[in-house]
């Protein structure tokens, strides 16, 4: 008996200390686990498709990858591999949060069906509403994410 226990503590030490620590609220993620043993980011949708095409198109556990801890979904083995050859060009702005939210200070859940590509990035925003405001000034904005996101990045959203 104390052998497995032994060997069951072993087993879970060895796969915490394996897996990457993510530090708090990093990254806007579902809760639970993917088949990829890490949390889902972008509500599942494909950010190569999305970013590239404009598309908002589901991902697939069949196609996923994970990265820094973090498990993105894709339609397609070829858009997989385009994320996997350059990540950070593919990855949504302000760890996925809504860019108006981080724009002043927060950490709201960003959700794909309301965002913006602009210059090649992904933005993602809260509600219609929210995204409605971000349009009327979205440089603006943008700026103040990128600004504020420095400072927040590594702070829980409910400590904000």
């Amino acid at each position: 008996m104390f052998k497995k226990v032994t060997l069951a503590t072993t087993i879970a030490l060895a796969t915490f200390v394996a897996t990457p620590a993510m530090a708090a609220d990093e990254y806007n993620v579902s809760s639970g686990l993917t088949a990829a043993a890490a949390p889902l980011a972008l509500h599942g949708v494909d950010t190569v498709a999305f970013i590239n095409t404009g598309n908002r198109i589901e991902g697939s556990a069949k196609f996923a990858a994970v990265h820094d801890g973090v498990a993105y979904y894709f339609a397609s083995q070829a858009n997989l591999d385009t994320f996997q050859a350059n990540p950070a060009q593919f990855l949504p702005q302000n760890g996925g949060f809504c860019t108006f939210g981080v724009s002043v200070g927060k950490k709201f859940d960003g959700d794909p069906r309301w965002a913006d590509v602009r210059n090649g990035k992904l933005y993602v925003f809260l509600s219609e509403d929210i995204f409605k405001a971000y349009q009327k000034d979205p440089e603006g904005a943008i700026a103040k994410a990128e600004t504020n996101w420095k400072t927040i990045r590594h702070t829980a959203a409910t400590d904000l």
